[in-house]
């Protein structure tokens, strides 16, 4: 993999991740753009004790633009964009509209390739292979400024999740706090450790892996399971099977293969519902261990692939009790989505 750094018109970072050694990336942005001016401050709720990110600069940001305005696609036919290249592998750069920004943290946009039409699923494994090398890169990069608390790569997919570029692409969120989700896993895995003396993410694999039920993929070096108390319809957690903390500290042999396994996995979660139904909307969300904690090699990198779609035509809403209460009332048992999601198999 060869990474270059460059600058957009405006002072922004951009970053080309290329899969081969030898290619050049000496394309100038030549836009007449103004500097890039953020609202973004975070606020401190003091009842639930998390964090908002208040962002009203993002209003104004691109929306639903026809495919041949597209800010992702190269540069090409006198038409500029926010990659000034003709042609790219992997791009990231940063977040014109970022939620947040300076002391508040930094947002990264991943654009996983240049075609315009493709989708994730539609990545050759080498492609996947050079997104995951991204992904780590930006991690380990992220992980040196000193108000980042915790990395998390992410991607949405679908209008119905609230994509509002159709290019394939994801977004990096460098937080300056730890995240109340991030929160929530470290409490229950040190009252675990306290009542039992074990690792809770070595255990919930172990139970998984054991029952059978609910395990849709395993390879050598990662399974993927539907969680026994899965919050959407059909949702699938990833994990390695050597425990580590973050996607740096994946060995080579679980990278080799992470590509066969989560492409197969995202093209079955295409089929789910038939092949006349259109793409399933999912996020699919990587989960870190944050960077100031003492017991951090205790944490247990895992992704999170989870679509809203509950059945053909109808979408989960998260209503009174999930918004309200933040208690889930999940339709389709976690058995049963586990059963159809190894009935749609690649052959």
């Amino acid at each position: 993999m060869k990474k270059t750094s460059t600058r957009l018109a405006d002072g922004r970072e951009l970053l080309y991740y290329d899969s081969r050694d030898d290619a050049v990336r000496d394309a100038v942005d030549q836009r007449p753009l103004d500097p890039v001016a953020t609202t973004s401050e975070v606020r401190r709720d003091p009842l639930l004790g998390d964090s908002v990110a208040i962002a009203s600069h993002r209003q104004g940001r691109t929306y639903h633009p026809p495919a041949d305005e597209c800010p992702l696609c190269p540069s090409r036919d006198g038409r500029l964009t926010e990659i000034p290249a003709s042609d790219y592998d992997v791009a990231v750069f940063e977040n014109r509209f970022p939620s947040l920004a300076g002391d508040c943290g930094r947002c990264e946009v991943v654009c996983f390739t240049s075609d315009h039409d493709a989708s994730f699923a539609d990545l050759s494994e080498e492609q996947a292979a050079l997104v995951l090398e991204a992904w780590t890169d930006r991690t380990a990069e992220l992980a040196g400024l000193p108000q980042v608390e915790q990395v998390f790569c992410f991607e949405n997919r679908g209008a119905e999740i609230g994509v509002t570029l159709g290019h394939p692409h994801g977004q990096i969120y460098a937080y300056p706090f730890v995240t109340p989700r991030t929160s929530l896993m470290l409490r229950s895995a040190a009252e675990h450790r306290a009542r039992t003396g074990r690792n809770l993410f070595d255990d919930i694999v172990a139970r998984e892996r054991s029952e059978r039920a609910r395990v849709v993929l395993e390879g050598e070096h990662w399974v993927a399971f539907v969680p026994y108390a899965a919050h959407w319809p059909y949702e699938v957690h990833l994990y390695p099977l050597r425990r580590v903390p973050d996607l740096p500290a994946l060995e080579n042999a679980a990278r080799t293969e992470f590509p066969q396994i989560y492409l197969e996995l995202l093209r079955r979660f295409d089929r789910i519902f038939g092949d006349a139904e259109p793409p399933t909307p999912y996020i699919a969300a990587w989960h870190q261990s944050p960077f100031g904690e003492a017991d951090r090699n205790d944490f247990g990198l895992h992704l999170e692939l989870f679509t809203i779609r509950r059945t053909s035509g109808k979408l989960k809403f998260l209503a009174g009790s999930e918004s309200g209460m933040s208690v889930f009332i999940n339709d389709v048992p976690p058995e049963t989505a586990a059963e159809r999601l190894r009935e749609v198999a690649s052959e």
